[in-house]
């Protein structure tokens, strides 16, 4: 395949020779074609880049999407709109440039579609998964972060979405510059405005300085705002000016100064519906969500679990400088089965917390320190070592009904053995749970 050849489909003859000629000045390749059906006369394979004009005699521009298969699908039209771009990304076009375009900023574009700069080998290296919904979800970021696309990521809290932003501004072309982040829930609401827009000498009690906003400090870059679901109106407002004019005005100010930021917003919340409450702007959220990426929860990554948690278990053992240790048969059966509410996070920090615990070189379920919700265990009712009885006891009423279960027969040594702990955990657990050993049973 040629990474210089274009195709171009668009009925109107006068933009489509002009567009020809600058791209061909450009030093590319280009092959016309004025409707669908002559566009597929070609082996689309042989295109680096599809360049197609959203409204075609018969069926429209977006339908070559699915026959290109990999290729890059640039829609242009010249009714543009939020929501037909909304649209065509849906179907899984590249970008979309709305006519009449600026050459400048449709060379760009195209540049950035061919001839991507090479991403940061570490944009992925932080997300870990091999099911179906990750490997859909990877395939995206690949083909969106190349451009300059607003994108929304959408996620309960703990699922990753901050690594999602990482790897789109990794592998964009502005990866050789800082992403800026803020969390809009962290900022009390009296802030945000100045945070985000910065302000001026004297603009309110307290600013006895003009400061550089976010925003502007963001100015040829990436700027993340994590949790937008959490920002006030009146910032929605100024945000929403940043991407339909390109420009801001710090709080205090009546001049306005021209950026260009590359927007990644993220929120486990459903602005749809906030929509409808009055909660969040509906034109800022159709300028946000252009493209949508869906982080799952974990609970439906079950062929990813144990892979996550083995890499967490290797990386703190290292970053603690502890000896290798490994999982028991009990505690994969635990993970396996726990639903895992606070998502990736809560396995990260139950993984971490149970590797500084450890006594041993095995991990048990008792160091993960969760609790079995009902319905949440599966794990035997035969097995002696199991972290969880099948009438779904939690793991600290499972140690007790053990212990006291179990005691009269059995030392403490056995105990602690059965239980796969060590004596002086067993120890602790008791004093914790007020349950003594009494001095008349054997030691």
């Amino acid at each position: 395949m040629s990474r210089k050849k274009i195709l171009i489909v668009e009925d109107e003859i006068v933009i489509r020779t002009s567009l020809k000629k600058f791209l061909e000045k450009k030093l590319y390749k280009v092959v016309e074609a004025g409707s669908l059906a002559e566009a597929l006369q070609n082996n689309l394979q042989d295109f680096a880049l599809i360049i197609t004009d959203l409204r075609l005699p018969g069926p429209a521009g977006t339908d070559i999407i699915k026959h290109a298969h990999n290729i890059p699908v640039l829609v242009m039209t010249s009714y543009a709109s939020v929501t037909s771009a909304v649209e065509a990304m849906k179907l899984g076009a590249a970008d979309y440039i709305a006519k009449p375009f600026d050459y400048d900023e449709l060379l760009q574009t195209v540049t950035a579609l061919i001839e991507p700069k090479d991403a940061d080998p570490q944009a992925f290296a932080d997300m870990l998964g091999n099911c179906a919904a990750m490997h859909e979800l990877f395939d995206r970021i690949r083909k969106v972060a190349p451009t300059q696309t607003n994108v929304l990521i959408m996620g309960e809290s703990g699922t990753g979405k901050e690594l999602v932003a990482r790897a789109l501004h990794a592998a964009s072309e502005h990866r050789n510059r800082q992403m800026v982040s803020l969390n809009c829930a962290a900022i009390p609401e009296s802030l945000i405005e100045s945070e985000l827009f910065g302000h001026e000498k004297g603009a309110f009690t307290g600013a006895t300085s003009s400061r550089v906003g976010l925003v502007e400090a963001a100015d040829g870059s990436t700027l993340f705002l994590d949790e937008i679901g959490e920002l006030p109106l009146e910032a929605q407002a100024r945000l929403l000016r940043v991407l339909q004019e390109g420009e801001i005005r710090k709080v205090g100010s009546i001049e306005t100064r021209k950026v260009s930021v590359r927007l990644i917003a993220a929120t486990h919340r459903d602005l749809k519906s906030l929509t409808k409450s009055g909660e969040f702007r509906e034109d800022l959220y159709y300028r946000l969500n252009v493209v949508k990426l869906t982080l799952p929860p974990l609970r439906d990554r079950p062929e990813d679990l144990l892979n996550l948690a083995e890499h967490f278990l290797q990386s703190n053992c290292v970053k603690l400088r502890k000896p290798s240790l490994s999982f028991s048969r009990q505690t994969l059966q635990l993970i396996q089965h726990y639903r895992w509410p606070g998502n990736i996070r809560e396995l990260k920090n139950a993984v971490e917390r149970a590797v500084i615990l450890c006594e041993g070189n095995v991990i048990q379920p008792d160091l993960l320190a969760v609790d079995i919700e009902p319905n949440e265990s599966n794990l035997s009712r035969d097995d002696p070592k199991a972290a969880v009885e099948h009438d779904n006891l939690s793991l600290e009423n499972y140690f007790a009904r053990f212990v006291l279960d179990h005691q009269d027969r059995m030392t403490e040594t056995e105990l602690a053995q059965t239980l796969g702990i060590s004596r002086k955990a067993l120890w602790q657990k008791r004093q914790r749970l007020s349950l003594p050993r009494e001095r008349s049973r054997k030691l």
